[in-house]
């Protein structure tokens, strides 16, 4: 499947802007991983991209719709990790790409909320101030911060490192994400 293909599908499912930047930061950080790993840079990207791609659509549904529209064009391991992208479903985590997912999603959307709320928005944001920021329940209250430590844990990375390289590839894209500083 293409990136033309993928965003094609989500565009049919996604309306809203801030579920259309989540899926591109998530695309992004999974590509970046992918290429530090080795692994398939395309197959990375298609699961960032698309796991939340039916959310907004079919949230009663989520994400079986995207999960069925995937196995249908022959992207079993895309289907797998987004069937397994939080812990609560029970779905086994096999692969690099599954436990990556995890240990993605949430975070990064955690780290675009502590850039949003700071006039430099990306610019000097520090891995101290994301952990000060993941203490405090009421920030961003609706992530889930026992699905960021067991992704950490399960993908086998540091949590500071790992804040540390998400910010990292989101600054490289601080314009298109419109999370450049404010002027």
């Amino acid at each position: 499947m293409t990136r033309e293909e993928a965003l094609e599908i989500l565009h049919t499912m996604t309306t809203s802007d801030s579920l259309l930047r989540h899926a591109r930061t998530v695309e992004l950080v999974m590509t970046a991983y992918a290429r530090k790993l080795g692994e398939d840079e395309n197959k990375w990207a298609l699961a960032g991209l698309l796991h939340d791609a039916d959310y907004q659509a079919h949230p009663d549904q989520h994400p079986n719709v995207i999960v069925q529209l995937l196995r249908e064009r022959g992207q079993q391991e895309v289907a797998h990790a987004i069937s397994a992208h939080y812990t609560h479903w029970n779905v086994p985590y096999d692969t690099a790409l599954d436990k990556a997912l995890i240990a993605c999603d949430e975070l990064t959307g955690f780290i675009v909320a502590c850039a949003q709320v700071r006039p430099q928005r990306l610019e000097g944001l520090e891995v101290k101030s994301v952990v000060k920021k993941l203490g405090q329940k009421s920030f961003a209250a609706s992530v889930d911060r026992e699905e960021v430590r067991i992704g950490t844990e399960l993908f086998g990375v540091d949590l500071k490192e790992h804040i540390a390289f998400i910010i990292n590839v989101l600054q490289q894209h601080q314009d298109e994400l419109q999370l450049q500083p404010l002027s």
